[in-house]
């Protein structure tokens, strides 16, 4: 029996929205990252659960090397809809055109996410939760097992629960094709995600009207291949399929910079 699923039902309700203010000093212009009207456009990648956006590093020198601005802030993991203010609050930072990237749980806030901006061009998903509005990341990972469900750890806190994978089957589950060197620091290095933001029901989603860019792990132990397929054309994006785990962005670093840079252009 999987974690979700021996949860009592209760728990699964999805928790009311959060929602974050996005305010500014009275009277201050905020601060915008210029670049020139005929500049390549912006990549901005939005980490999921049990990461941080150091896990972009491969990536980004790649994209760097090609002549792109990157941003990747941090993702607060507390729930789609507040994640997904914070996000757009960065957007807005931003001047010119959008691609923006998430991983895993991140694609769930880059959906919602790139509603609030109209600069957002490109949606690209790696690995990712490409949610239906009414939908949660717990609807997806019932509806599709993953060995993932029996690895999580509940650790309450004011306010909630958060969750992690367990250290001893980070690897396995999380990043297989990793060097286990490098996949231990990793996993000291979680970020845990709320279980109310795994519960917590989408909205309207940009992949709707915005074009999208899909990458399947066929090795992923975190969303199976067969979720993000469905997720994938549902959505009707361009799909590629490369052969790694749920850490497809260090793994794969190459062949995830080349779907972006498809997407860029």
């Amino acid at each position: 029996m999987s974690f979700l699923s021996s949860l009592p039902r209760r728990v699964l309700v999805p928790a009311a929205a959060l929602t974050l203010g996005l305010s500014s000093l009275a009277g201050a212009a905020p601060a915008r990252a210029t670049t020139p009207a005929t500049a390549k456009p912006t990549v901005v990648f939005v980490h999921g659960a049990f990461a941080d956006a150091s896990g972009f590093g491969a990536v980004t020198g790649r994209l760097q090397d090609r002549g792109y601005a990157v941003l990747s802030p941090a993702n607060p993991l507390r729930g789609p809809a507040s994640d997904a203010a914070y996000v757009a609050g960065v957007l807005r930072s931003v001047k010119g055109p959008i691609v923006l990237v998430g991983h895993s749980y991140g694609g769930a806030v880059i959906s919602e996410a790139a509603r609030a901006v109209g600069n957002v061009k490109a949606l690209v998903y790696l690995d990712a939760l490409a949610l239906e509005a009414g939908e949660s990341n717990a609807d997806i990972a019932m509806r599709f097992p993953a060995r993932i469900n029996d690895a999580l750890v509940p650790r309450p806190f004011e306010g909630g629960t958060e969750l992690t994978i367990d250290p001893a089957v980070f690897r396995a589950v999380f990043a297989a094709d990793v060097p286990a060197r490098t996949a231990a620091v990793m996993a000291t290095a979680q970020r845990p995600v709320t279980l109310a933001a795994l519960n917590e029901k989408s909205t309207e989603p940009a992949w709707k009207t915005i074009p999208s860019w899909y990458l399947v792990g066929r090795q992923d132990q975190v969303i199976t291949p067969a979720a993000q397929r469905f997720m994938a054309r549902r959505a009707h994006a361009r799909t590629v399929e490369v052969d790694a785990s749920h850490a497809s962005y260090a793994s794969r670093p190459g062949a995830i910079a080349d779907l972006i840079v498809r997407a860029a252009q």
